[in-house]
């Protein structure tokens, strides 16, 4: 059983990723870097979205082929880890956060096109993803928290991971609208991934580490951009540390996939 890792900003590459080997691979959506190999005893697709040096920024990433790329390498299941602005003001910074909802209204990908992988129709793979509560994985995010506090990084079990569009950070009126629609924390990636997965019927959770506050969060506290990028840098290892521990738990009992993938009979 393969386990695909995504990681963002200041993770572009795994500590202690075992027997890597680097793939291009070519996808409909154009080609993907992925390096396969075992991380934790248990094999593991990993991909870093913005790629070494953080080549691409989020309006860049390209999400469809990232997410084909890890189902057709045998991925069956898969965690994003994402670092991310607190909108509630309660999370501390360097903290763990396992999202169980999604604010992702616009569902658009970076190129404006609808977040999608059925854009023919008539496709005979066309489907409606009708979900029967949050997006996603309970076996997944169980698997993260539980590796969480085993790692010594509690997690917050639950919260709801806003998307916005970026490469711009959000002002404070975007802020405040998200914050009364109950979103917990946002960053700019973790929407496409989490849909895209759920139309492949990939289980797919998502972790966050809160490197800021989000804009006015905390009126005349701004986060300043040295202590971002420092906590960025340190999420690498608190990310590698739950990672390892998930891994085993996800091999030992399959993930199942979130909602109902409902496809149409060709005519």
């Amino acid at each position: 059983m393969a386990i695909g890792i995504i990681t963002g900003s200041g993770t572009y590459a795994l500590p202690e990723f075992g027997e890597a080997e680097a793939l291009d691979v070519a996808t409909p959506f154009g080609a993907c870097a992925v390096t396969r190999g075992h991380f934790g005893g248990v094999e593991a697709l990993h991909l870093s979205r913005h790629g070494p040096g953080h080549a691409r920024l989020s309006n860049h990433v390209t999400h469809r082929a990232n997410i084909w790329a890890l189902k057709e390498l045998g991925a069956e299941a898969v965690i994003g880890c994402t670092a991310c602005g607190a909108v509630d003001p309660s999370l501390e910074l360097g903290s763990l956060v396992v999202f169980d909802d999604l604010h992702f209204i616009s569902n658009r990908l970076p190129d404006g096109s609808l977040c999608t992988f059925f854009a023919e129709p008539g496709d005979p793979q066309r489907a409606h993803w009708i979900l029967h509560g949050g997006p996603f994985s309970a076996d997944v995010r169980r698997a993260l928290v539980e590796a969480s506090a085993a790692a010594g990084h509690p997690a917050r079990d639950r919260g709801t991971y806003g998307h916005v569009d970026g490469p711009r950070f959000n002002t404070p009126a975007e802020i405040a609208q998200l914050a009364g629609c109950g979103v917990t924390a946002v960053s700019q990636t973790g929407g496409p991934e989490t849909v895209l997965c759920g139309e492949l019927e990939l289980p797919f959770a998502l972790v966050g580490f809160v490197t800021d506050y989000a804009n006015q969060v905390r009126p005349g506290e701004p986060t300043p951009v040295e202590t971002l990028i420092e906590l960025m840098g340190r999420s690498t290892a608190i990310f590698a540390d739950v990672l390892r521990r998930a891994l085993p738990r996800l091999e030992e009992a399959a993930p199942r996939p979130v909602g109902t993938v409902y496809r149409f009979s060709p005519e």
